[in-house]
């Protein structure tokens, strides 16, 4: 539920005992972004998608959004999930790729009991972002 609202740009509750908090922070999660662009970016199958982007504001992106997904702040500001992957083509074998890079990423930066929770949040989202 609160991925869609994050999506929309609606304000989510935040609290001391958000995943945010519970996984370090800021710092834990600019590890995770910096390790999931690194996989993404090193898998053949997944590269050629990001060739001519502007990789800093894509991870600064990224940033916002998962501290917003995560509790760290009350709103989200960037665009819906649906307008900024609009027209990319997205499959549902690359969104499935991006998700186990970050699951991959989250297992070496979070707690294991709190991925799952993550992994829904951005589960949630592959509607939104797949248009193939």
């Amino acid at each position: 539920m609160a991925a869609r609202a994050l999506s929309q740009g609606v304000d989510v509750h935040q609290s001391n005992n958000t995943v945010f908090a519970r996984i370090g922070g800021p710092d834990a999660v600019r590890a995770v972004v910096d390790d999931f662009y690194q996989r993404v970016l090193g898998d053949p199958a997944l590269a050629p998608a990001f060739r001519g982007v502007d990789m800093l504001r894509l991870r600064n992106h990224q940033l916002a959004f998962l501290t917003a997904a995560l509790g760290g702040r009350d709103r989200y500001e960037g665009r819906s999930m649906k307008d900024a992957h609009r027209g990319l083509g997205i499959t549902k074998a690359q969104f499935a790729g991006v998700a186990a890079h970050l699951h991959a990423a989250l297992r070496d930066f979070v707690p294991e009991d709190e991925i799952e929770q993550i992994l829904v949040t951005v589960a949630s989202l592959q509607r939104e972002i797949v248009e193939r």
